[in-house]
């Protein structure tokens, strides 16, 4: 370095160099941990360099000459991985220990040079004393040193070498051995690849005049260029075809030709491997004549004579010639196999399948030599379920050895169709679904990975998606691990067969690629969930993988929101979905964009229904909630929902959804229905939806009305009191398709003022009273009770047309029936008191007035009715008698229910006239009615008992009634009479009447209740 550059200037180039050979080390593929621990070192010493920068390194002769050390071995370190990181791995291997070697010089001289320059520096670097001496200690002593896996093979290598082993066999073993620890596929391309750079290397070191590396290099070469892969695929075809020519001499019969005796070994009696011969001629196993010699034998084990000299060496001759011999006998085999293929019986199929495994485990030539002499191409075409199950496993397992590491023979595969032909047998039995998995994920993988071409094939095949994902529901993890890895690999490389997946319930590529994927993708895929017909599982699992990646798409380009807004509809019909969505702040993000300006319709109609979907199904508010469970104020959301409805514009796409979530919103709290009444004008605002021109907007709207009229039932009946707007809700009551819509007008029917005659007289002259009571016909209950409740302005009993009206359309049968079947304790309450109010007229009807003002009873052929007197029907007196309705009367005193047993005993009175009450009276006991409410006194409510008391005041009041039920009555009676409840004794007051009655009728002239103040 020169004196006039800076030391400054130094320190900073030499910091960038220690960086970029720092950076270069850790990328360094082969020996990773030799490299990686030089990195770490340089990194360190680039921290003292930086320290020296800042406390000004002192500008000594001794620092720069520190320097100049210290960036020359810099310099080695680069030009070291330089030279290594893209370098051959084969070569890397076989140069292992040397390479581990350089790095641990470079790395001590490096320590070396450090420590001269904290030397140079102790005062500037001070600071940092314990780092600095720790980091060039560290170098200075650092031990290297290859991997023991590698060692071995470089060992087991150098062995070979120095014993002139070359035999095809061991080169495979030998290459095998190498591609697997660098990671190299045993294939042709890639290991010619390996073998040019051992090639390249051998020149340049010819070249730099070093003979040994050069020499040793070379028969590196020879040695791993004998091994199957390494072998240009024409030499393999034509010393195939030169074999087969040999072979062609021989009888077809023959599947083996016997070996020469001179190829067996005299101590194990099996053909020989690795032939090695004595002085004395005789040639054995290496290992054999190894352990002969270890076991103490000092004789030629083929002729007994003693031996003085032990050593051996290999018969490379007598080596070759057994290898063709060998490859002789698996030409014939090949020959062999063909015809018994094709004669395709079992037996024979299974025997081919057999030796063709054999002399692939034998030789991997074999895999290129069944190909060239036809057997892949047979085999492909055999695919199927042509044979029994053994055999057609076999086959799969066969054509996967065979395609195992041979691109070539992948390609014959796929060319004869066998991807088709493999797909059906997916769907077979476990065992040959198995096998097809196990050749299809060999077939689709090559040496970089997956074959791109071959996996396009694939999806191709009809059927492919569908067999494929049902296999993932295999018991075995090894095949469904397979089978995902090849579907998620087809989905990669085609968006379609993502959409295949799913039609057929499987979703993990979808959710995977809209979580994950790029914006086009994740739309696409949006799209393909928005075309699915998903059941309700099916939407929950979805859902619970998507709805956190849809909501970020809302705030995204103009299409996603779209999509994505499209999808957050389907998938929040779900309740965990709204749940999910709730939980992610989704629902404020929601309503900001659905009641924002200038937001294009369908966006807002897509918010509006996603709000419907989360208030749906009884969840209410129950979700209308931010990301911390913080339930949101719902005044401006009900304020902006009536918004949309009193807006003229407002598209019916919006308005269907927004009056939807209104009303399931104000359905679920009371206060929300007053705060929308009172506050945002319900009432007002929905009344002109009534008469729009859209079927949902009039049901919603009807809806929304009954449930305000309970708050402002008057602004109500103005409006419906308008022309056709009756017509409307008439029409709403007919509709027998929706129960809902019946229930809902005959709800809001139900709600409005009674007093308003007009009304009335008009639902009657349009229809409205038939339609209530057809409804009574529908299988909806709330509907039922909803008419019920709007029948009552039809029987006032103040007006006796309208109830004419109501009998003459057939509802006694309806009201009786409701008493005795199995409806709801509101429906048998106001059955009752509907017959209650009917019957209130009875008695007036038995009289008629005549033109002249006086009065005619009416008289005509038929029995005269107990009660009346008269002969009663149901048109003419509303008689519940003639309507049979004593019997389910009774029955709800007996069942012990207060709301059901009120109205009865209410109904039950008016038969019991002060004109004449023992004839209601015995009518009551002939229908067993007066235990039943005798007994009402020892269960009944306090209102309930004073019910039953009046009605057995009356009933008490005739003699008769008194002798059969007065020592009944007694003990209840008295028991209320004993203790004073009920407004200052109200309760006992009436107890006591009812005492007094049966006391005067008694036979008896003993009095229990003197004392008693009436």
């Amino acid at each position: 370095m020169a004196d006039l550059v800076p030391v400054g200037t130094i320190l900073a180039v030499l910091t960038n160099q220690i960086i970029k050979t720092a950076t270069a080390a850790k990328d360094v593929v082969f020996e990773k941990e030799s490299f990686k621990i030089l990195s770490e070192h340089l990194f360190g010493i680039q921290a003292v360099l930086k320290e020296l920068q800042t406390q000004k390194l002192n500008d000594s002769p001794a620092a720069r000459k520190a320097l100049e050390s210290l960036e020359s071995d810099i310099r080695k370190a680069n030009s070291l991985v330089e030279k290594y990181k893209n370098q051959g791995r084969f070569y890397l291997l076989i140069k292992c220990r040397h390479i581990v070697k350089e790095v641990q010089d470079v790395t001590r001289e490096i320590g070396k040079s450090l420590a001269a320059l904290s030397v140079a520096n102790v005062e500037v670097l001070s600071g940092i004393t314990d780092q600095v001496n720790r980091l060039q200690n560290e170098m200075q002593r650092a031990e290297l040193e290859a991997s023991q896996s590698q060692q071995r093979i470089v060992d087991k290598l150098n062995q070979a070498l120095l014993d002139q082993i070359k035999d095809q066999d061991f080169a495979n073993d030998m290459l095998k051995e190498i591609a697997r620890a660098v990671g190299v596929p045993v294939e042709p391309a890639e290991i010619s690849k390996e073998l040019e750079s051992f090639k390249k290397e051998k020149e340049e070191a010819a070249n730099r005049k070093e003979k040994a590396e050069a020499f040793f290099l070379e028969q590196v070469i020879e040695l791993l260029s004998r091994a199957d892969a390494a072998r240009d695929y024409e030499d393999v075809r034509n010393q195939y075809l030169q074999r087969l020519k040999v072979i062609e001499r021989v009888d077809p019969k023959e599947e083996h030709i016997q070996p020469f005796r001179a190829f067996i070994c005299c101590i194990t009696g099996c053909v020989m491997v690795d032939p090695v011969s004595l002085c004395t001629g005789t040639a054995c196993e290496r290992s054999a004549l190894e352990a002969w010699f270890n076991n103490g034998e000092k004789t030629d084990p083929e002729t007994g004579e003693v031996l003085e000299d032990f050593s051996k060496r290999s018969n490379i001759r007598l080596r070759q010639s057994i290898q063709e011999w060998r490859e002789l006998n698996y030409c014939a085999k090949i020959r062999s196999c063909k015809e018994k293929l094709l004669a395709e019986a079992d037996s024979s199929v299974k025997e081919a399948l057999n030796y063709m495994q054999d002399i692939i485990r034998d030789n991997s030539i074999n895999k290129d030599w069944i190909s060239i002499g036809g057997l892949t191409e047979i085999l492909v075409s055999m695919i199927g379920p042509m044979h029994n199950e053994d055999v057609n496993v076999q086959k799969l397992i066969t054509l996967k050895d065979i395609v195992e590491g041979n691109a070539r023979n992948k390609n014959i595969f796929v060319e004869n169709q066998g991807l088709g032909k493999i797909v059906p047998c997916l769907a077979l039995g476990s065992s040959i679904s198995k096998s097809a998995i196990d050749l299809l994920y060999e077939v689709l993988h090559d040496a970089s990975g997956w074959n791109t071409a071959y996996c396009n094939n694939l999806s191709q095949q009809q059927n492919a998606i569908i067999f494929l994902v049902e296999l993932l529901k295999s018991p075995m993890r090894e095949i469904s691990e397979k089978v995902e890895e090849i579907v998620m690999k087809l989905c990669n490389e085609d968006e379609e067969n993502i959409r295949k997946a799913a039609e057929v319930n499987w979703y993990k590529p979808l959710i995977d690629k809209i979580n994950e994927g790029p914006a086009s993708s994740r739309t696409s895929i949006v799209r393909v969930l928005l075309n699915l017909e998903l059941d309700e599982d099916h939407i929950k699992l979805i859902g619970a993988g998507v709805i956190n990646s849809l909501l970020e798409m809302v705030s995204e380009s103009t299409e996603s929101k779209d999509l994505s807004l499209s999808a957050l509809v389907k998938l929040s019909s779900f309740h965990d979905n709204k749940k999910l969505i709730a939980e992610a702040g989704g629902v404020p993000l929601i309503l900001d964009l659905m009641f924002s300006s200038h937001i294009r319709t369908v966006i807002i109609a897509k918010c509006s229904e996603i709000l419907a979907n989360l208030s749906s199904n009884g969840d209410g508010t129950k979700f209308l909630i931010d990301e911390n469970g913080i339930p949101l104020q719902l005044k401006p959301v009900i304020t902006n929902l009536f918004a949309f409805q009193q807006n003229l514009n407002t598209s019916d796409i919006v308005l269907r959804p927004a009056m939807r979530a209104l009303l399931q919103i104000c359905q679920s709290e009371a206060g929300l229905v007053k705060l929308a009444v009172l506050s945002a004008s319900g009432v007002s605002a929905v009344l002109p939806l009534l008469d729009d021109s859209n079927e949902e907007i009039r049901e919603t709207a009807i809806k929304l009305l009954f449930l305000f009229s309970q708050n402002e039932a008057q602004g109500v009946v103005e409006h419906l009191l308008r022309p056709r707007r009756l017509e409307a809700l008439v029409g709403f009551l007919e509709n027998e398709d929706n129960s809902d819509i019946q229930m809902a007008a005959a709800g809001l029917l139900a709600n409005l003022p009674k007093s308003e005659i007009l009304l009335t007289e008009k639902l009657i002259e349009l229809g409205g009273l038939k339609a209530i009571i057809n409804v009574l016909r529908s299988q909806s209950m709330e509907a039922k009770e909803n008419a019920l409740s709007a029948l009552f302005r039809f029987t006032d009993p103040t007006n006796i047309q309208f109830q004419r009206s109501v009998v003459d359309l057939g509802a006694h049968p309806l009201l009786v029936n409701f008493l005795r079947d199995d409806t709801s304790v509101t429906t048998k309450a106001r059955a009752a008191a509907l017959l209650g109010d009917l019957s209130m007229r009875s008695l007036e009807l038995t009289v008629m007035p005549k033109k002249a003002g006086c009065w005619c009873i009416l008289r005509t052929r038929g029995p005269i009715c107990p009660v009346h007197g008269v002969v009663c029907s149901v048109t003419t007196t509303f008689c519940l008698l003639e309507a049979n309705a004593l019997p389910g009367l009774v029955g709800l005193l007996q069942g012990n229910i207060h709301e059901t047993a009120y109205e009865a005993i209410q109904t039950l009175s008016t038969l019991v006239q002060e004109e004449s009450p023992h004839r209601g009276a015995n009518v009551l006991h002939e229908n067993d009615a007066i235990g039943a409410i005798i007994e009402v006194l020892n269960w009944g409510s306090q209102s309930l008992k004073a019910e039953a008391l009046g009605l057995l005041e009356k009933i008490f009041s005739s003699k008769d009634m008194v002798d059969l039920y007065g020592s009944t009555a007694k003990v209840p009676l008295f028991g209320l009479t004993g203790r004073s409840i009920h407004e200052e004794g109200y309760l006992q007051k009436k107890a006591a009447r009812v005492l007094l009655l049966i006391e005067r009728y008694s036979r008896s002239s003993g009095s229990f209740v003197a004392g008693i103040s009436i």
